[in-house]
């Protein structure tokens, strides 16, 4: 299987919080029939500092401390991207940790608040799609204004968001509400992949494989095996080393303080 959202690089956000426990993760991971893992931290200004560049020291400096380790899985770097005009320098830039290509467009994962969806966001995502830079939009399951309102996720899906829900979400480890909601995605075929969105060892450990399981049960073990191997393999084939690189920045002009793009 191939798990496209992890926050296992150590030290860097709400993950892994030092090598050991990201390395118990990798066992684990692989244990769990992952082959290939992406590494995706957390870049949320005034929360999680990260930048593109940060980010690719670290990833190197990991993997460079694995070499001492024989664990049989193939890592990548990408990121979970909180939704906010500060964010935009990086989606424009030529060296972002794009998760990969879908149909044409660059693909990034994007991360909605908890609670809620601010406002305008459909502009500024209108806006990144036109300009070939496609949201991956994870969790909305657990997103607490989609949970009470679901037709609020329409125009996002309208827009061509793709959707990633969490693995534990189907099987109640985020809540009734979270599951009712992936389920209702899943069955609806809305959902673009399952993965674990893992961040430890114990309350969230590298668990797809009960996902998979969970969805195959829902809606075929066919379809559901196709949102862990072979649809995040058609999203990473463009993945070159570490980061997928650009063709070209896609404005010199950017607008920080407003979603009101057009």
């Amino acid at each position: 299987m191939i798990d496209i959202h992890s926050h296992i690089l150590p030290g860097v956000d709400d993950g892994a919080k030092d090598f050991e426990q990201a390395l118990d993760m990798l066992r684990l991971a692989v244990e769990n029939g992952v082959h290939t893992q992406v590494l995706t931290p957390h870049i949320q200004p005034g929360r999680y500092d990260n930048t593109p560049g940060s980010l690719l020291t670290a990833f190197r400096e990991f993997k460079g401390m694995l070499e001492a380790h024989e664990i049989q899985i193939e890592l990548l770097l990408s990121a979970e991207v909180r939704i906010g005009p500060e964010v935009i320098e990086y989606l424009v830039s030529d060296n972002f940790p794009w998760l990969g290509e879908w149909e044409g467009k660059m693909v990034f994962l994007l991360e909605f608040p908890h609670n809620i969806i601010p406002t305008n966001s459909i502009n500024l995502i209108k806006w990144l799609i036109k300009r070939g830079r496609l949201p991956m939009i994870v969790h909305p399951e657990r997103n607490r204004a989609i949970q009470e309102n679901p037709d609020s996720l329409i125009p996002y899906i309208e827009a061509g968001c793709l959707l990633q829900i969490t693995s534990g979400s189907l099987s109640s480890a985020f809540g009734t509400e979270a599951m009712k909601l992936s389920i209702d995605l899943l069955q609806k075929g809305l959902v673009t992949s399952i993965a674990s969105d893992c961040h430890n060892i114990v309350h969230r450990p590298p668990d797809l494989a009960s996902g998979l399981e969970r969805a195959s049960e829902l809606i075929g073990l066919e379809k559901a095996r196709e949102m862990v191997t072979s649809i995040p393999q058609t999203l990473l084939s463009v993945h070159q080393n570490t980061i997928n690189i650009m063709p070209a920045p896609i404005t010199k002009s950017l607008n920080r303080r407003s979603y009101a793009y057009r």
